[in-house]
């Protein structure tokens, strides 16, 4: 599990196609050295396991699923990705609940400077509509931001200085796709209805109950 908090901004230095996916290697100065095989790691926000390691680079391979449901799968050599390792026992959450299993990809359709951060607008598939929420947090590249607005199909995030300086988001364009995770809590919760509904004894605790109690 990571919490979206940024560690390092590598840099890819090959993708290699193999029989059933790819192999992705990166080059990772500050957290290179702490990885180990088999270990977890966050790329744009794509939970990975590594494989191989170098001096200051390591290797994951990228399932069919992975590359279907990423953008990992049209990196090429020199761009940067956002690095992060998972949470310990004991560290603090400081961002939200990321698990690195994204649920698609959106594109960026804005990006407005704002004193010395910006404002950046996402188009994101309509099946995910339902997990966005005003003030709610979502994973961006595997960052932790907040919803500060959102509309039909595009949601918007306030991006600060650090967060601009130390990630890929400033080197985005309109245009360009990235990976998106909503928050698991609201999946578990709508799992929970969704599982006592279908039973024949079902509890009576519904959205409807809830929603008449003021909820």
């Amino acid at each position: 599990m990571f919490t979206g908090i940024i560690e390092d901004l590598g840099v890819v230095r090959a993708l290699r196609p193999e029989p059933d996916g790819a192999s992705l290697t990166v080059a990772a100065e500050r957290i290179a050295g702490d990885l180990r095989q088999g270990n977890s790691v966050a790329v744009n926000g794509v939970c990975l396991t590594v494989t191989e390691l170098g001096a200051e680079t390591f290797s994951c391979d990228l399932s069919a699923e992975t590359l279907r449901r990423s953008t990992l799968g049209r990196t090429r050599a020199g761009m940067p990705v956002n690095l992060e390792r998972p949470l310990a026992v004991g560290d603090r959450l400081d961002g939200h609940f990321v698990l690195g299993h994204v649920d698609g990809t959106g594109r960026l359709v804005s990006k407005v400077p704002a004193g010395g951060g910006c404002t950046m607008s996402f188009e994101f598939p309509r099946e995910l509509e339902r997990y966005l929420v005003y003030k709610g947090s979502i994973a961006v590249d595997g960052i932790s931001l907040t919803v500060a607005s959102l509309e039909a199909d595009t949601f918007t995030v306030a991006i600060i200085p650090h967060t601009l300086q130390v990630t890929n988001l400033k080197d985005l364009n309109p245009g360009n796709d990235v990976n998106l995770e909503t928050d698991i809590l609201g999946k578990y919760v709508e799992r929970f209805f969704q599982a006592g509904m279908t039973r024949e004894n079902s509890p009576k605790l519904t959205f409807e109950y809830l929603k008449e109690r003021g909820f």
